[in-house]
């Protein structure tokens, strides 16, 4: 949940029991021992650092230009210049500096998305004594990170918000529904399984540990905390869109993604043809982004949502955890659906 998770959020989580997880991708080393360091004063409770683990792209000028090309109607129609597009990678490559890092600050817990980093990254990483955890969208990517030598293996099912967790194939069609993707998993690996995506709600953990799971990782319900960085029309869009309308879309990273379906989805996707490596799409859409949003419209916004939002409550990040934990919820707080209603 780049952009999303706030130390607040991270605190309020660990301290109702939960692991709380901060995303370090986009942060420089700064930053994050900044961050870091706020979380351990004010918490002693086991802290996660998340990294997406991608490769670094291939620039393919031609498909950059096409797809600048397929943006320009919309910088005229905003009365922008593709000069204003920026230029670079917004998201750095897992690397020396980042294990760096981690052996300085020595999380607990360790977790990818996109597979894992070369094996002297990742060895570096294992000696800070962090326990290693990634991501699986197919039975095959499961028993790859446990040979791989992950502590535990993250099973992501096709109705979770954000990136596909990917990395021996990129076809979202082959994306596996949570329900079935869990038992398999457990049948297949000996470490432990972490449930991913549609949970948003005691029933659904019920139903993950049902399932052989033994814990379970909870996004888009985080959404509507009240620590979450999310505007007021993200917020809105989650609370609203129902699940049949949330789509896999590859418009804004390049990557499969799911998401509220947005005009910027709709007229270029929701999967585009000849797109430049992740992340190098979202370098253009950045300034669209930003006027859009000035005029209070999320056209070109990447809304990561799953398909479970309606699910939600809207509670501090505390609150939200302990009710997963025990079904019990603060009652100054109603459902998204109760929001709906009133409103």
């Amino acid at each position: 949940m780049l952009g999303i998770v706030t130390t607040d959020m991270v605190i309020g989580v660990a301290e109702a029991g939960g692991l709380g997880s901060l995303p370090a991708s986009a942060l420089d080393a700064e930053q994050t021992r900044s961050i870091v360091g706020e979380i351990r004063r004010r918490t002693p409770k086991p802290l996660n650092l998340n990294f997406l683990c991608h490769e670094a792209p291939t620039r393919d000028r031609r498909r950059e230009e096409a797809w600048l090309q397929r943006l320009t109607r919309y910088y005229r129609e905003l009365g922008l210049t593709t000069e204003q597009s920026a230029s670079g990678p917004p998201i750095p490559v897992f690397g020396s500096a980042h294990c760096d890092l981690l052996e300085e600050i020595s999380p607990e817990v360790v977790s990818f998305h996109f597979g894992l980093p070369p094996k002297h990254l990742l060895e570096r990483v294992r000696r800070t004594g962090a326990k290693i955890v990634s991501s699986a969208t197919i039975v095959e990517e499961a028993l790859w990170l446990e040979d791989s030598g992950c502590d535990a293996i993250i099973a992501q099912g096709f109705e979770a918000g954000g990136h596909r967790g990917t990395f021996l194939h990129r076809d979202p069609t082959r994306q596996v529904g949570l329900m079935a993707l869990v038992p398999q998993i457990v049948d297949a690996v000996r470490v432990p399984v972490i449930a991913a995506g549609g949970i948003a709600d005691p029933r659904g953990v019920a139903a993950a540990f049902a399932l052989g799971a033994s814990g379970v990782q909870v996004g888009t319900a985080f959404l509507f905390c009240e620590e979450a960085n999310v505007s007021p029309l993200y917020r809105e869009a989650a609370r609203s869109t129902p699940p049949e309308q949330t789509v896999i879309t590859n418009i804004f990273t390049g990557r499969p993604a799911r998401v509220c379906d947005t005009r910027v989805v709709r007229e270029l996707g929701p999967i585009g043809i000849d797109m430049p490596e992740f992340p190098v799409p979202a370098v253009p859409l950045a300034p669209l982004r930003a006027a859009s949003e000035g005029q209070g419209r999320t056209d070109f916004t990447p809304l990561w949502c799953g398909q479970s939002a309606r699910l939600g409550r809207a509670l501090s990040a505390a609150a939200l955890t302990r009710w997963l934990l025990d079904g019990q919820a603060e009652p100054s707080f109603g459902t998204i659906g109760d929001l709906r209603r009133k409103s």
